[in-house]
């Protein structure tokens, strides 16, 4: 089966390309970073992976993006939106420029998708979405800004409007929400000299592992998830209890 993961190029998004690919996915990497999503496919398997610079808040991008995956590849079976726009930014020193600049990513650039490659999958009568949530969009957000924090609550939103559209399909559309990870977006973000006291105020009392939200993408991903539709999994560490 061909996935297609946004945002893939780098942290979470190459951890989740990563591990589809070892399922046996051929995987399409698509990032702003064209020159990095090439890197990573090549280094996968040049056969079965390739990178593409797309930007998601261009909806002639996506498009263009579907139709090439369809030449090379066939249908496309699995789309992670992982696409994001990071910025911790007190709130009230955030411009209308940059809230745009965050939701045209997070928001409109998971939507298109989500749009784009589901009436794709809604016509072949099968396939799995994922968008990638976070805590933030369930807490108000700690260490991130209130735009991203937005941002990723109208995604758990989104994902549950396109789970009842397109349930009869058979396609899925789940989200999963992680916490904070042991990642390079974490890191710049809390600083590595806070690391140590910010992991203590995790109740599991360190970071999360990416290669873990990998595998529960992958779960998601599988043809096994049919039953699971609209559901936001959460991997917090226990930050968020519902």
């Amino acid at each position: 089966m061909t996935a297609v993961v946004t945002g893939g190029a780098n942290g979470l998004g190459a951890a989740i390309a990563r591990r589809l690919h070892a399922d046996g996915h051929a995987v399409v990497i698509a990032d702003v970073d064209g020159a990095g999503a090439r890197e990573l496919a090549t280094s996968l398997d040049p056969t079965t992976a390739r990178g593409r610079a797309v930007d998601v808040t261009d909806r002639e991008a996506l498009t263009g993006l579907l139709e090439s995956v369809v030449a090379e590849f066939g249908p496309v079976r699995v789309l992670v939106n992982n696409a994001a726009r990071t910025k911790a930014t007190p709130l009230f020193d955030i411009t209308p420029e940059e809230f745009d600049e965050v939701m045209a990513v997070n928001v409109t650039g998971t939507f298109q998708a989500c749009q784009v490659f589901g009436a794709h999958m809604a016509e072949q009568g099968y396939g799995r979405i994922v968008n990638m949530a976070s805590l933030a969009g369930q807490n108000g957000g700690t260490a991130t800004g209130g735009h991203y924090a937005s941002s990723k609550g109208a995604i758990m939103s989104a994902t549950k409007v396109f789970a009842r559209e397109l349930a009869s399909r058979s396609v899925t559309v789940n989200a999963v929400s992680p916490g904070p990870q042991d990642s390079p977006a974490v890191r710049g973000i809390v600083g590595e000299e806070n690391l140590e006291a910010f992991a203590r105020n995790i109740p599991v009392g360190r970071l999360g592992d990416p290669a873990f939200v990998a595998d529960v993408v992958a779960l998601l991903a599988s043809p096994r998830a049919h039953s699971v539709t609209g559901a936001c999994w959460d991997i917090n560490g226990g930050l968020h209890m519902r």
